[in-house]
């Protein structure tokens, strides 16, 4: 009899196990090629493509077969394209979209969000490189101050030009979330919106971003028109969240071709302007200390490894700088008398 009900006993604690682990496996996430790329910081791989034609081409949306060598040795094949406004027309290399085939995705175990951001060093020079380092700092300081973020990832490629049969030398990139990955990720629906007013926004976010631009010296963005910003609605509330992305005109990043927005009579980018879009300066003071509890956190991010010790050095002080700004003068005195939209 007693083994009997120990044998039963046995039985049942397998199939709970069991149970318990196919529950495990259907509730899982499944990886995306986004994160199996980036797990690593700084992760090694290799581009194939006519990377001449892609150049010469760069005004146009056509897609070049291209093939990606994976960190650990994997070979996926993939499409490529020129992306970007500002970046596509002024850069040596413009930004580019890498684009997986959904199948080969399904092959490798990976999510079918087939889509990615790849912003290469806009000058083929160790400046060009330095400032995609500053917009990659930029990138994961927000990330750090709210889970509504873009998240990029530094990993560097070589990109081989079957053009001309060279391979480049390898330089840091950053692959960067597609819009269609944030939604997914926030579970929520990006749309465009325009004239949104403060009320329609979801208010500690927004001014999470305001202030973050803030400090970072940022003014190309607006709410009015979703100026390099995503506006995500999330099922079951009306408010509007606003996730901002493309920092190359910071002045934390201080590109030779940046400038300040016109309408706020700045002269030089590294200077600052409050865009506060209306909201409460409760929430505002709120941001600030979010911001100032991040304090460690943001100068450790102005002191990676692989920053340049001059880069990490100005980082610091302009991050810096803002938070003697702020412990100098209320938010009142810092907002402007009418707010950029």
């Amino acid at each position: 009899m007693f083994m009997k009900t120990k044998t039963i006993h046995h039985k049942a604690l397998v199939f709970s196990c069991i149970f318990f682990l196919l529950n495990l496996f259907a509730t899982a996430q499944t990886l995306s090629v986004f994160d199996y790329l980036g797990a690593t910081e700084g992760a090694q791989m290799t581009i194939e493509l006519d990377l001449t034609e892609l150049i010469n081409s760069k005004n146009t949306n056509q897609y070049f077969p291209a093939s990606l060598t994976t960190p650990d040795g994997a070979m996926m094949k993939l499409e490529v394209r020129p992306r970007g406004k500002f970046r596509r027309r002024t850069c040596d290399i413009p930004p580019i979209k890498l684009k997986f085939p959904k199948k080969e995705l399904r092959k490798a175990q990976l999510d079918t969000l087939n889509e990615i951001k790849l912003v290469v060093p806009c000058f083929d020079s160790p400046r060009g490189e330095d400032l995609l380092l500053r917009e990659y700092v930029a990138y994961r300081m927000f990330e750090r101050l709210s889970p509504m973020s873009v998240r990029a990832r530094l990993v560097k490629i070589a990109f081989r030009d079957k053009h001309v049969e060279q391979v480049r030398e390898p330089v840091y990139c950053l692959l960067v979330e597609h819009e269609e990955q944030v939604a997914a990720r926030l579970k929520g629906n990006i749309n465009n919106y325009f004239e949104l007013p403060a009320d329609s926004l979801q208010t500690n976010q927004a001014a999470i971003t305001s202030l973050f631009q803030f400090m970072i010296g940022n003014t190309d963005w607006g709410v009015a028109d979703g100026r390099n910003l995503y506006m995500l609605k999330q099922p079951g509330d009306d408010k509007v969240q606003i996730i901002p992305f493309d920092f190359d005109f910071a002045g934390l990043v201080n590109a030779p071709y940046a400038v300040p927005n016109s309408d706020s009579g700045l002269k030089k980018v590294q200077d600052r302007y409050l865009m506060a879009h209306g909201l409460p300066e409760g929430a505002l003071q709120e941001a600030y200390q979010t911001m100032l509890n991040a304090h460690d956190d943001l100068i450790q991010l102005c002191n990676g490894a692989y920053l340049p010790k001059n880069s990490a050095k100005s980082l610091t002080k302009y991050v810096e700088d803002f938070f003697t700004l702020m412990r100098d003068k209320p938010i009142s005195r810092l907002r402007p008398k009418g707010d950029l939209r």
